[in-house]
């Protein structure tokens, strides 16, 4: 049992450096400044059944202090009242097009094929996809831009603030956030051609035009439910230019509103991200709950009488303490609740339940989003 825990001391360990490497490699938006003649950005929005989000969000991308720029809204055939409120946001024609989105074709995930559409009718020499759920502040776009130039990039994703309100968006909504501080080192993502070191956030996705159809837009992810990660990986396949930013300063972001939409969002998308590799997908959620749920399990039997030895307490104390200060950092670095980070445990085993979920359903093919099943995937045994 030492040796194992030896084990898992290790592991953390290099966690840590990865996430305290990230913590200073990850950039905030600010610092450039805008070219003499910026260029046209389209800004491109899918929204199907978002009522709730439409109007705050659209109008406050039509509030942005840019020079120069569109914005394009597509109904993906929605069941609410998204396409109304969209038609009584009125006095921005000149700079506000709303397009209705043509019926979702065999072998097309739904919301990339609205964002073909959008592409195909945007005239930007920069296109910025982004979700009718965030909302931005007026220098958000400005900034975007400012620094993709300052870096000289051609892909460029925002990390916006997310809103968490609920017990259940608090304890989930921070885990994809805090895998990608925790397990993708950024400081090698930058230099190495592999594809799978690449973390792109869909609420803000910048491109250059000529670097978006160059990697094939959407089409070349047509079938990804995880669109973001998909397109990211592909764009590191082409060899693009990017960088992963925080603006928590100019967007924020609330996913989900509730456990029941927490639950069906992380589930839909959970297994995806591991590109339905069965072996893996089982290997890392074992691995995760003996480094984060073990520990704390074998210290509560401790405190009820189960007897263990002084060598294995030390060691599963030192676990806690370095998770906790992983998750810490994690939340610090993001903006989440300090505090929260005690609750680590407790956010593990609810993605692991979660998780077993996302595997249920991708077998069943019975996962769906906004209405429309995704219907069954293609398990993978080797390759991610």
């Amino acid at each position: 049992m030492t040796q194992h825990l030896d084990g898992l001391i290790v592991f953390l360990s290099v966690v840590l450096i990865i996430a305290i490497s990230n913590a200073l490699v990850l950039k905030k938006l600010g610092g450039f400044e805008l070219p003499p003649y910026p260029p046209r950005v389209s800004i491109l929005l899918p929204a199907r059944n978002e009522e709730l989000n439409i109007r705050p969000c659209v109008l406050s991308l039509l509030n942005q202090d840019y020079p120069h720029y569109q914005v394009v809204v597509l109904d993906d055939n929605s069941t609410d009242d998204t396409l109304k409120i969209l038609r009584s946001i009125g006095g921005y024609e000149d700079r506000l097009r709303i397009i209705e989105g043509e019926p979702l074709p065999e072998g097309w995930v739904g919301k990339n094929w609205a964002c073909h559409q959008l592409a195909g009718a945007a005239d930007g020499d920069l296109l910025l996809f982004t979700d009718a759920d965030t909302r931005h502040q007026e220098g958000a776009l400005r900034e975007a831009v400012a620094f993709m130039f300052g870096e000289n990039l051609e892909v460029l994703s925002v990390i916006p603030r997310q809103e968490v309100v609920t017990l259940s968006e608090k304890l989930l909504v921070p885990i994809f956030l805090w895998s990608i501080l925790s397990f993708l080192p950024l400081f090698l993502a930058y230099r190495l051609k592999a594809r799978m070191l690449s973390a792109t956030v869909g609420q803000f996705m910048i491109f250059r035009r000529e670097a978006y159809f160059r990697l094939g837009g959407h089409e070349s992810v047509k079938e990804a439910v995880v669109d973001d990660l998909a397109i990211g990986r592909r764009a590191k396949a082409c060899g693009l230019r990017w960088r992963l930013v925080k603006g928590s300063e100019y967007v924020s972001c609330r996913m989900y509103r509730n456990l029941r939409e927490v639950n069906e969002g992380f589930s839909k998308n959970l297994f995806s991200v591991f590109n339905y590799n069965l072996p893996l997908y089982i290997f890392i959620w074992i691995w995760v709950s003996l480094v984060f749920c073990e520990p704390p399990v074998i210290l509560v039997l401790a405190l009820v009488g189960t007897t263990w030895s002084s060598a294995v307490i030390y060691r599963c104390v030192a676990l806690i303490l370095m998770s906790l200060a992983l998750w810490g950092l994690s939340n610090r670095v993001y903006g989440f609740p300090l505090r929260y980070a005690l609750l680590y445990p407790l956010s593990v085993a609810l993605t692991l339940v979660v998780a077993a979920r996302s595997l249920v359903l991708a077998f069943s093919g019975n996962a769906q989003w906004k209405g429309r099943k995704l219907g069954k995937q293609k398990i993978r045994f080797l390759r991610l």
